[in-house]
């Protein structure tokens, strides 16, 4: 599916979030979004997915405005993977499988291996039958966030939507289902909003927010030559990596 944002300006009361953002990314194509604190990220996810619409401009679905779309029709549309991982009382394949209830163990273990959650899943007692406590209290942050991630999978959406949700894995892990990731969303529509500088680095397209305008396009190393804002977060991390 082709998303396009022309123009988008979003307020809430006086203040100015969104300042008229323009983006395109094409069926097949991955675009990852980052910037600093408050600089309009979460915001933009949130709009993609309609909790709230734009104030000014639009945003297009293979040209049809969201706003002419139920919540439910958009979100049909869109695997969200958000920050905080939510998962059910359940089973993890009950969990998995929400959204797309049809779906085979074949595709559930699929998705589980494709998000790196199919090993530890195989290692509990009752492996995908294991019941998760509400909210997942039994279960890790990284393997709430992995198990997030093949839900979205489960369901084959047009776009995904990865809301600052790799943050939660180790370095390796990260890498190794972003990887997963390239081969099973291909066809799709993907954005990574992001802030972890090691999760996007390798994106075809990054985006830069600050203050919720638009301050750089490229690629890694096109960004680190023309961006002051995009050296200052990757300065910023590695001086923390060191530290560390």
């Amino acid at each position: 599916m082709r998303l396009e944002l022309a123009g988008v300006t979003h307020r809430f009361g006086a203040r100015t979030v969104l300042d008229g953002v323009d983006m395109t990314i094409e069926r097949g194509r991955s675009v990852a979004i980052t910037g600093p604190s408050g600089s309009g990220k979460s915001t933009l996810a949130k709009l993609l997915l309609r909790f709230y619409d734009v104030t000014e401009g639009s945003i297009r679905v293979d040209g049809v405005d969201v706003r002419a779309m139920t919540q439910e029709e958009l979100r049909s549309r869109i695997g969200y993977v958000p920050q905080q991982a939510l998962l059910f009382t359940g089973t993890i394949a009950e969990n998995l499988r929400y959204g797309k209830p049809d779906a085979t163990d074949e595709e559930v273990q699929a998705a589980a291996e494709s998000a790196q959650a199919h090993r530890f899943v195989r290692e509990l007692e009752q492996g995908y039958d294991h019941m998760v406590a509400q909210g997942g209290t039994n279960l890790s942050g990284g393997q709430k966030q992995r198990l997030t991630i093949a839900r979205a999978l489960v369901r084959r959406p047009k776009i995904y939507l990865f809301d600052d949700n790799f943050s939660a894995l180790d370095f390796k892990t990260d890498a190794l289902v972003r990887r997963a990731l390239r081969k099973e969303t291909a066809d799709a529509t993907v954005i990574i909003v992001a802030q972890r500088v090691a999760t996007i680095m390798d994106a075809t397209r990054i985006i830069v927010l600050d203050e919720g305008r638009v301050v750089g396009i490229g690629t890694h190393d096109e960004l680190l030559r023309t961006c002051d804002i995009y050296r200052e977060i990757v300065a910023s991390q590695l001086a923390e990596e060191a530290i560390a």
